[in-house]
């Protein structure tokens, strides 16, 4: 589905303001980790299979 979003449809969108939340401590502190990992393999012969794996993970911990 491929919708171009003409200047009139543009025009016709509305926004509102979120209320505003309150924190949940005076300071919020946040330890985030990525990782991203990928692996092939490839056996260079007559009728070989390429097969490979990625892994990706984010954790978060909030103080």
């Amino acid at each position: 589905m491929n919708k171009k979003l003409t200047k009139v449809a543009l025009e016709l969108e509305e926004v509102q303001v979120l209320p505003e939340r309150e924190a949940l401590g005076s300071f919020n502190f946040a330890s985030i980790a990525a990782s991203n990992t990928a692996v092939a393999l490839n056996a260079a012969s007559h009728f070989s299979v390429a097969n490979a794996v990625a892994l990706q993970g984010i954790n978060v911990h909030q103080h």
